[in-house]
């Protein structure tokens, strides 16, 4: 029988989801309005003196999304039997080698585009 709290922990990730952009509201008062000054200034009357400006070498290596983790979407999916046996022969974490094989398909299926 389902109670309050497993129904609570089953939805816990919705939860956080509707919270978000809330915890901005700890920023201290006299913050904000330090923030919104800021905001409120031209670019070009703010000083960058203790950030220099970079250079197109200095971002070679960077990599855009490297921390990026989308959510994930529990379903459940019909397999060739020995398309499963291939990734799981390669040891643990086959689904999430899966996911990586799918997610390189739509990546060049959407950059081919």
């Amino acid at each position: 029988m389902m109670t309050e709290k497993n129904i609570s922990v089953l939805f816990q990730h919705d939860e956080q989801v509707k919270l978000r952009g809330r915890c901005m509201n700890k920023i201290p008062e006299s913050i904000r309005k330090e923030f919104a000054l800021l905001a409120a200034k031209p670019e070009n009357k703010i000083d960058f003196s203790d950030i220099p400006a970079t250079i197109k070498e200095e971002w070679q290596g960077a990599v855009r999304g490297k921390f990026y983790r989308p959510l994930k979407k529990q379903l459940t999916v019909r397999i060739d039997a020995d398309v499963v046996e291939w990734l799981k022969s390669e040891g643990d974490g086959y689904q999430s080698r899966m996911n990586c094989i799918l997610r390189r398909a739509m990546l060049s299926k959407i950059q081919g585009e």
